[in-house]
């Protein structure tokens, strides 16, 4: 099954994350990186988000017309850092990849839809 894990964390994160010196970002980088080695066999395709304030958002009204905003689409304190598609025989091995990110903050784990959904 595949799945996708979404890499989340707050605001208060994202923020320590930039302000982090470079050296405890490399660490953090070496850890995250032994992580997707040693889980290579199981993940597929993987990025990296630029932060919040880098988004636009496309709403729509009650009309359909759309509206274009500058900021992220999350109306809340969490932000989404990134993500990765595993595939993975069930949910509890999906969780089991999720429990063991390295980078600890939330890991959402949602499926993905088939071509027969």
């Amino acid at each position: 099954m595949k799945y996708v894990l979404l890499f989340c964390g707050t605001r208060e994160q994202q923020q320590a994350w930039e302000d982090m010196s470079e050296e405890a970002r490399n660490a953090q980088y070496a850890q995250v990186g032994r992580w997707f080695e040693e889980n290579r066999a199981k993940l597929g395709s993987s990025k990296q988000l630029q932060p919040p304030h880098t988004a636009t958002t496309v709403r729509f009204q009650a009309n359909g017309e759309p509206i274009v905003h500058d900021g992220p689409f999350i109306e809340g304190n969490e932000v989404i850092g990134g993500y990765v598609e595993i595939n993975v025989a069930d949910l509890d091995e999906a969780l089991r990849l999720a429990k063991s990110w390295p980078a600890r903050g939330i890991v959402e784990v949602r499926p993905v839809m088939g071509v027969d959904q």
